[in-house]
């Protein structure tokens, strides 16, 4: 019985077109999808009950190995026929990315600022950031300003970010949360001031050869095939290159606490982090 129960999960996946279908076929449909200071209101009060439901902590979907894989096979299939979607992403990078995931950790742990984001868990929201409005009115140059007008000039909000949901540890959890949700100060620090392919693949490379994510390097190789074979051929040959030296030289960028640094030049703070920008970037 168990086994055609699987085989009926296996043929739902096949047919899933999203990963929220796949992994609601998979493990059932997630119970927390809260953001911002309301996610950490939730966690307070559903703490106490964590424990009887086996998560680790408010948005976990606790997963076996077998459903882990047929969400990644899931998610795999979803992202190299759409790229772009962040919701195949997010499961691709949660679901493959553990030892990835503790390596980061531990480098975050071994680094006194990146320690000390593991001991206070900030989450980046438009609340904790202190609103992208008031950032945009600090001084040009500073990084608060750029990566305020970089926001609102995108369109986008730090609220957005999908929350974790399948990893299997409450730190390597945060620790993929907290690489979710710095990705747009990635762009700003890059120079890569719009969210385009072009400029969304630099920085997947870039991430790749900083975390190791498998997530990272398959978004990096797939999401070129989206361009014209002459785009295609100028992303590799500008881009690659730059990503890899830059990638393994630059300061590890989970190691920085961006939210104290917004007051600081931006090109000042790229020099701190031996930050070198990619062809054609600001």
């Amino acid at each position: 019985m168990a086994q055609m129960g699987w085989l009926r999960v296996v043929a739902g996946l096949r047919a899933c077109r999203t990963p929220t279908q796949c992994s609601r076929l998979a493990v059932g449909p997630a119970r927390w999808h809260t953001h911002g200071a309301k996610a950490t209101e939730e966690a307070d009060e559903g703490g106490a009950s964590q424990a009887h439901n086996g998560t680790l902590y408010p948005s976990h979907v606790p997963t076996s190995p077998l459903q882990k894989g047929l969400l990644a096979v899931g998610s795999a299939v979803a992202a190299l026929i759409n790229p772009t979607r962040d919701d195949s992403v997010a499961t691709l990078a949660e679901t493959t990315g553990a030892m990835a995931l503790r390596s980061m950790r531990d480098k975050m742990a071994a680094h006194p600022e990146g320690a000390r984001i593991l001991q206070e868990r900030p989450r980046v929201t438009s609340e904790s950031v202190g609103g992208l409005e008031a950032l945009a009115a600090l001084p040009p140059h500073t990084f608060g300003h750029t990566y305020g007008r970089f926001m609102l000039d995108q369109g986008i909000t730090p609220d957005s970010r999908r929350l974790v949901r399948f990893v299997d540890d409450e730190e390597l959890a945060y620790v993929a949360q907290r690489y979710r949700e710095i990705h747009d100060f990635m762009h700003v620090l890059l120079g890569l001031n719009s969210i385009s392919v072009h400029d969304e693949i630099a920085v997947k490379w870039f991430e790749a050869f900083q975390t190791g994510l498998p997530m990272c390097y398959l978004s990096g190789a797939v999401g070129p095939l989206a361009l014209p074979s002459a785009e295609r051929l100028g992303v590799f040959r500008d881009y690659l290159p730059w990503a890899r030296k830059c990638g393994q030289e630059a300061t590890f960028v989970l190691n920085v606490y961006y939210e104290k640094r917004f007051e600081e030049d931006l090109d000042e703070l790229r020099r701190e982090l031996n930050i070198t920008l990619p062809p054609g970037a600001t």
